[in-house]
């Protein structure tokens, strides 16, 4: 299956998307006919994301199989912290045997009731990184983050954390969702200045539920513009209205980041097909 890094380098505009396996003990067969719904508006890409601690690694691997069989490369999520080599060698054999070549490095968060462990070999991103570079023909991707990531203290240690995990090897860069172009543009800036030069992605989110931007907020302290902030806030108890007007502004936001640069775009699409149709639907005469 090709490389993501090979889409990233050519000049064709691209939009991604990113899936999340169902709880471990819940039905499979639903999250692989979302996969199908999905591929029919052919992303470039579909990331597949990794379980707290890897609880749903099983499924992460069997969905992301199925994107594959779709014809559609898979980029498989895959984190580290509190993970034992054995675990990971596991999992890599895991990938290896379904043909899955693109890997999201991500240290990850610790579970709910587990203690972080502080002799743990891969206690960050960037040594996930230099062990999968050892372990296999990988195409590694990592996270961004242009507001900072909430552990790093600030933007610049940040952006020093991230230089650290480029020079570990990772071939791109996917980043947190946004709401503000402008957050992103300055970002980049400060990534160059940096001398992280390798491709970036950056990733956005269609707000359908009022919900949903509060739990993001506090996980992320992703900030919100005035503009979005009156959009939620205007169809809150409108689910229908709210999702319709969460498409139009990320198919704005999309249309701005291409007219500046961006050929490649990644949708945190939260399992929902009807929204990443929606937005392709919008690009159909840009998206080609």
């Amino acid at each position: 299956m090709e490389k993501i890094i090979n889409i990233l380098k050519n000049d064709k505009v691209c939009i991604s998307c990113e899936l999340f396996p169902p709880k471990q003990g819940t039905e499979l067969p639903n999250a692989l006919e979302v996969v199908r719904e999905i591929a029919k508006v052919n992303p470039s890409h579909m990331s597949v994301t990794y379980g707290a601690g890897g609880s749903t690694v099983g499924y992460s691997a069997s969905i992301a199989s199925e994107v594959q069989a779709c014809g559609i490369p898979a980029l498989a999520h895959l984190t580290c912290v509190n993970a034992s080599e054995k675990n990971l060698n596991d999992v890599i054999d895991k990938f290896k045997a379904n043909d899955i070549s693109n890997i999201l490095a991500l240290r990850g968060d610790i579970p709910a009731g587990m203690e972080k462990n502080l002799d743990a070999k891969f206690k960050h991103a960037s040594d996930l990184v230099k062990y999968l570079k050892t372990h296999g023909d990988f195409c590694v991707g990592g996270a961004a983050y242009p507001e900072g990531h909430p552990e790093s203290g600030s933007l610049e240690q940040d952006i020093l954390n991230t230089k650290i995990k480029v020079a570990a090897g990772l071939d791109f860069l996917v980043t947190q969702m946004f709401f503000d172009n402008t957050i992103l543009y300055h970002y980049m800036f400060r990534l160059l200045k940096a001398g992280v030069n390798v491709p970036v992605v950056p990733g956005v989110m269609p707000i359908s539920n009022a919900k949903q931007i509060i739990r993001i907020c506090q996980l992320s302290g992703t900030k919100l513009p005035p503009n979005f902030r009156a959009m939620v806030e205007k169809f809150a108890d409108k689910p229908e209205a709210l999702k319709q007007a969460g498409i139009a502004y990320t198919t704005g936001q999309i249309i701005d980041l291409i007219s500046n640069g961006f050929n490649n775009i990644h949708i945190y699409t939260m399992n929902k097909p009807e929204v990443i149709g929606g937005i392709m639907k919008n690009l159909s005469e840009i998206v080609k």
